[in-house]
């Protein structure tokens, strides 16, 4: 089993669409993670940030970027991109450094400024990219997507409109006191199934907007974390997969998928080993989690994730969410947060944010939206072009 590093401390810049520069909300969120931690900006060993690509070249080396703003003190960075897994990329970048003993404690951030509207492709005519085709070939926004996979979950296994209104309606219910959530209202499935249709069947509730906002986390060693802390959660295990060929789902931004008729199929599809990695790090399961935060795109993505992460068997989700499981107070709550629902996407602080969340909620210091007696938390995404993201933190 890998050794475990300490979260010692977390986070946040309020999600929204504030129009300022992206490394103000990281610096924000970074100093909220180190007075959370009770070090300074000159204890931290190594920075890893997560890089914000519609921000020109500051955006392209984010750990040099955070540090600079932060004023410079020395320490190493490094600089990751994996789409919305880019979160976790950085703390396991970090993590890697604190376990091999470069450093005993590092920061991680992420921060975004998001366009209005959908996410588009990078300018510029680029006829080899998968992520400039789809929009110019296929006009196939990221809701384009998100919708052909709720019409899968509906042939597949009967999901219907209302399951996908009620994933909404719960997550509103959770994340609508969160002080860094965006959206702050409790909507009932009336609203939701009245909201326009963007991506049939999904309604412009059911669909995550796009936002700014920031996240940050200081890792360490336990060691380190043992003069700091008497009872620190920590990180037990970190997935950053790719898919095994042939991957016979669908994945942003691509538009076919791989041919299985002369490769026999990977035991385990590219979804579900995204969490599996994680669990086996950690040597856990899913029968261990308190809580999870998964990667709620749309409503009816929620439910794929369900199953991805093993709370139960394919076609099962919709039975979990309707008997409560999976709100708070149910089996295992997912998204207490309010998921990105009501966040909003903010694309390398997401992932950060989420693990922010299991943190609070591992402490008790969720406030209104907390999950009784959590210890064990967590987090699944995935990321344009292959990447797989989980983490699990445990008290």
């Amino acid at each position: 089993m890998a050794r475990e590093v300490a979260i010692l401390g977390v986070g946040m810049h309020p999600w929204g669409k504030w129009g300022r520069n992206f490394v103000e909300y990281g610096v924000h969120a970074a100093k909220a993670a180190l007075k959370d931690a009770g070090v300074t900006w000159q204890d931290i060993q190594f920075v890893a940030g997560g890089d914000t690509m519609r921000n020109g070249y500051p955006g392209y080396v984010a750990g040099a970027t955070f540090s600079q703003a932060l004023g410079w003190n020395g320490a190493p960075v490094a600089s990751n991109y994996g789409a919305c897994a880019t979160g976790v990329q950085a703390i396991n970048t970090a993590r890697a450094h604190i376990l091999a003993g470069f450093c005993d404690v590092a920061l991680v951030v992420g921060a975004d400024t998001a366009p209005k509207g959908f996410f588009a492709p990078q300018g510029g005519e680029r006829l080899d990219d998968p992520d400039w085709l789809r929009f110019r070939l296929l006009g196939a926004t990221n809701p384009v997507y998100f919708g052909l996979y709720a019409r899968r979950r509906m042939e597949l296994y009967g999901a219907t409109e209302l399951d996908f209104a009620r994933v909404k309606v719960k997550n509103s219910q959770h994340g609508y006191t969160n002080p860094y959530a965006r959206y702050k209202k409790a909507f009932t499935l009336e609203q939701v199934l009245e909201s326009p249709m963007v991506s049939d069947p999904l309604r412009l509730l059911q669909i995550c907007a796009t936002s700014d906002g920031g996240a940050a986390i200081v890792l360490c060693s336990t060691d380190f974390a043992r003069k700091h802390s008497t009872d620190p959660v920590r990180i037990a295990g970190v997935s950053t997969v790719t898919p095994q060929y042939p991957n016979t789902v669908i994945e942003m931004p691509n538009f076919a998928t791989d041919s299985a008729a002369g490769v026999e199929m990977p035991d385990t599809p590219f979804r579900d080993s995204i969490a599996k990695a994680a669990y086996e790090e950690a040597q856990l399961g899913p029968e261990d989690l308190n809580l999870a935060e998964v990667y709620d795109l749309s409503s009816a993505l929620e439910l794929d994730w369900y199953e991805n992460i093993g709370l139960c068997n394919p076609g099962e989700a919709e039975k979990l969410l309707n008997d409560g499981d999976t709100t708070i107070g149910g089996r295992v709550p997912v998204n207490p947060s309010g998921g990105l629902g009501c966040f909003g996407e903010a694309v390398p602080a997401q992932a950060i944010a989420q693990v922010c969340e299991l943190t609070w909620q591992l402490r008790g210091e969720a406030g209104e939206r907390q999950v009784e007696n959590a210890k064990v938390g967590l987090s699944v995404n995935q990321g344009l072009f292959g990447h797989g993201s989980s983490v699990i933190v445990k008290r």
